[in-house]
């Protein structure tokens, strides 16, 4: 990445490299620990000259695509000499450029369509993506435009959800970046640790998004409470039952209990190859707790099942594990693949299983019924027959406990809606972005594009925001260098 741009790694093996080219001089930040490969999609990125392409003159020759950085025994402000010739330039618009001053009220409503985004204001990348993550939740939205009072409360708490407020107003009337200064003060007022600086480097750390997902959730359950519940605990907010019990004291009566939970944990080992399976060892663990029987320490088994779920559920893949020798959250980067549509069913009670059997057969009686509708359409187009409409789905009875608990998923369907991910190899350094579906006719049209697709998505990469597909969503698994999914939010699937 170009210094100043994004990654704002931190760490020793990250250098600042001078390539010239062409009679220009580029500035570089380089991650050593990379192959050379990666050095050259960078230079990419710059010039324009493609990776074979590139002749990059370094002690010994040329570098090679397998090359690691670090065996070169590069220095800060050392120069590399680059030689290629960039592809063919970019072709005119068949269309001539139209700017906003020239444009009717139409025109500019299609080019103001894509959501601003948030600008970078030193390693907040973190924060940007969350924040963007989180737009996608409407319910809170409108709890935020709820709130009474400014940011000039004694309680920092809500000065800082009063600023979140004001921001997401900024965003919805920009058609720029916009920069989170007033949150991001109200921020670390509240977390003093996302004000930390670099002692080594100057500047501000990088910090971790999930951890700025889980406080600021906290944060706001607390700031936006109504009569003893609020947006967070009613819509995002779940309820967890944990049987606990012992081999070693069989005669000892299993412990059962309950409580709340805002996410749901993706075990990553070499056996997890799925989010389901993840997820599945999440809920099923062994601690080590004082047996009564025994009266001693004893390894128990910990068996959660979901007795509520939440219509808006957080996945949190957890991809960093304790490095010891370096101090630092090593990134596990195995490739753990999710669906646009998650059910939970089989990890939820038996009790609730059973009162969302009505609400899960009618989701997939709409999924069947659109699948037909879009088999239909195909067919029409190819044969100019005339569609014949479809009979309308029978109706169902929803559970009359799921029916009052507002703020559920009665049927344990999700779809997806938002990802944030993370390109590093540690928690506190790197890069983090935003991916967050386009809801079917909110906002501008949809790309003019062959890509089968059911959905498009919009891609915050802090204040450059682009669109992108449901098959590039799903290529954020993991398995390499590239973006990978850190946490996930599903929303409860459509009833109607």
């Amino acid at each position: 990445m170009v210094k100043g741009k994004h990654m704002h790694l931190l760490y020793d093996w990250h250098t600042t490299l001078q390539v010239k080219w062409q009679g220009k001089k580029y500035e570089v930040d380089v991650d050593t620990t990379q192959p050379g490969e990666v050095f050259k999609m960078q230079l990419y990125s710059l010039t324009g000259v493609e990776p074979d392409r590139q002749r990059v003159l370094v002690k010994g020759g040329q570098l090679k695509d397998d090359t690691t950085m670090t065996s070169l025994g590069l220095v800060d402000g050392q120069i590399l000499m680059m030689m290629g010739t960039a592809g063919e330039l970019p072709k005119a618009p068949l269309q001539p450029v139209k700017f906003m001053e020239d444009m009717t009220e139409n025109e500019m409503a299609q080019a103001l369509a894509i959501p601003a985004g948030l600008s970078n204001l030193g390693n907040t990348c973190y924060m940007n993506a969350t924040l963007q993550c989180l737009k996608a939740v409407p319910e809170l939205k409108q709890a935020l435009d709820s709130l009474a009072g400014g940011m000039g409360q004694n309680d920092p708490r809500k000065n800082l959800a009063a600023s979140m407020r004001q921001l997401y107003d900024q965003l919805s009337a920009s058609s720029d970046g916009v920069p989170p200064l007033v949150f991001l003060q109200f921020l670390r007022q509240v977390f003093p640790k996302f004000g930390a600086q670099d002692r080594q480097h100057g500047g501000f750390m990088q910090q971790d998004a999930e951890e700025c997902w889980n406080e600021l959730l906290t944060t706001l359950d607390h700031a936006l409470k109504k009569e003893d519940t609020s947006v967070i605990e009613q819509y995002m907010s779940g309820t967890m039952v944990t049987t606990l019990s012992t081999e070693e004291a069989p005669e000892e009566k299993a412990t059962v209990r309950e409580q709340m939970f805002r996410k749901l944990d993706c075990i990553i080992d070499k056996s997890v190859n799925y989010v389901g399976q993840g997820i599945g060892k999440g809920l099923e663990q062994v601690i080590e707790k004082r047996s009564d029987t025994l009266g001693r320490n004893a390894d128990f088994k910990a068996v959660s099942r979901i007795a509520r779920l939440p219509e808006y559920l957080t996945v949190a893949f957890n991809r960093f594990s304790w490095k010891a020798s370096e101090s630092v959250e090593a990134k596990i980067v195995k490739s753990v693949k999710y669906p646009l549509d998650l059910d939970v069913t089989e990890f939820c009670t038996e009790e609730l299983q059973m009162r969302m059997r009505p609400a899960r057969q009618r989701v997939r009686d709409i999924d069947d019924r659109l699948a037909m509708e879009r088999k239909l359409k195909a067919g029409k187009k190819s044969s100019q027959q005339e569609e014949e409409p479809l009979e309308p789905l029978a109706p169902f009875v929803l559970d009359d406990e799921l029916k009052a608990d507002v703020g559920c998923n009665p049927s344990g369907v999700y779809e997806l809606v938002g990802v944030v991910t993370h390109i590093g190899r540690s928690a506190n350094s790197g890069h983090y972005m935003g991916w967050v579906r386009k809801e079917k006719g909110v906002g501008g049209p949809e790309p003019k594009s062959n890509a089968d697709t059911r959905n498009w998505w919009y891609k915050f990469d802090d204040d450059e925001v682009s669109m992108v597909t449901d098959e590039d969503i799903l290529k954020l698994c993991g398995g390499g260098d590239w973006h990978t999914a850190y946490v996930t939010l599903y929303r409860a699937k459509q009833l109607n």
